[in-house]
């Protein structure tokens, strides 16, 4: 059995209850050459992972890499499972991993959502109609299409492709260059 120190504990546990398990910020009182001392064991032991947190979603930073991006922390499930919490970090709210870099990105996808749902169905290899979507998710063709233009490729930036299909109409898809969410 893995003995936590009450630091450590502390630090998943919060972790846990935070939206894509940010371990960011860390408990009160916990700063300078004691916080990465604990985090940098946490890293090593794979209970905590470093992940580059976009500019434009204005995450707590854990630090600064000099390009104008930084550093937050996730908890992993080894981690989370150690206080007895499983991640809300499900395959559809977690980690946008870029598949041409090691970059990563945090989106705050809830599982069960409509959005989920359209994520989903664009990942399969032949894609999603219209036709498709709408079926699915109960809504007008005209939303669908604002939810992919406006929701996935604007304000989440996946790269979202469409070709006509004669037989299925629009089809959408995330490309093979997209983030996959894991």
């Amino acid at each position: 059995m893995t003995k936590l120190t009450d630091t450590q504990t502390t630090i998943l546990r919060q972790a846990a209850t935070r939206p894509n398990n940010l371990a960011m910020p860390l408990p009160n009182g916990l700063a300078g050459a004691a916080a990465k001392a604990s985090v940098t064991t946490m890293i090593k032991r794979g209970w905590l992972k470093e992940v580059t947190a976009r500019p434009d979603k204005r995450l707590p930073l854990w630090r600064e890499t000099g390009d104008g991006s930084g550093i937050t922390l996730v908890a992993t499930k080894p981690g989370l499972r150690l206080v007895g919490k499983e991640p809300t970090s499900t395959k559809l709210k977690a980690v946008l991993r870029l598949a041409h870099s090691d970059q990563a990105a945090l989106v705050n996808i809830r599982q069960g959502t409509k959005q989920a749902l359209l994520i989903d169905m664009l990942q399969r290899p032949d894609g999603a109609s219209i036709s498709e979507i709408v079926e699915a998710t109960s809504w007008q063709a005209h939303t669908a299409r604002g939810a992919i233009s406006g929701g996935l490729k604007k304000k989440l930036g996946l790269p979202v492709s469409k070709e006509k299909c004669k037989t299925r109409g629009t089809v959408y898809r995330l490309g093979a260059d997209a983030p996959k969410i894991i």
